[in-house]
């Protein structure tokens, strides 16, 4: 289970930095390709890309050094939250491969949370 959970939270990062670096530093070049960008104004997604770019560090680092491990699952579940609302932006305008990405890492999102709340929690130090 940990080596599951662990690699939904790399997958997780790449996908969401990824989308994270688009929204902050690339909006201009990929907004005339992406009809939702227009859902949204630029500061809000900007907003955004700056939110997944902090849960992307959070999926990671406090798991690793074992430092604070629920971060990693306050990461999550905002990103599982975030993903949920994108669907709905999606459906908007009728981007059926964004909504099923939207979805499918929604609920890969939730399943870390639940996975690392209850299945295969995360252990901090001795004394931490």
């Amino acid at each position: 289970m940990n080596k599951l959970l662990w690699s939904l939270q790399i997958l997780a990062a790449v996908l969401y930095g990824s989308s994270g670096i688009m929204k902050v530093f690339l909006f201009d070049a990929v907004s005339g390709d992406v009809p939702s960008f227009g859902a949204l104004p630029r500061g809000v997604w900007m907003g955004l890309g700056l939110v997944e770019l902090v849960c992307t560090v959070g999926l990671i680092l406090p798991a690793a050094l074992r430092w604070r491990p629920s971060l990693t699952v306050a990461a999550a579940g905002v990103l599982a939250i975030e993903s949920l609302v994108f669907v709905g932006v999606h459906a908007k305008y009728h981007e059926f491969m964004s909504i099923f990405m939207s979805l499918g890492l929604g609920l890969g999102m939730a399943f870390v949370v639940y996975g690392r709340s209850v299945l295969k929690p995360i252990a901090s130090p001795r004394g931490a």
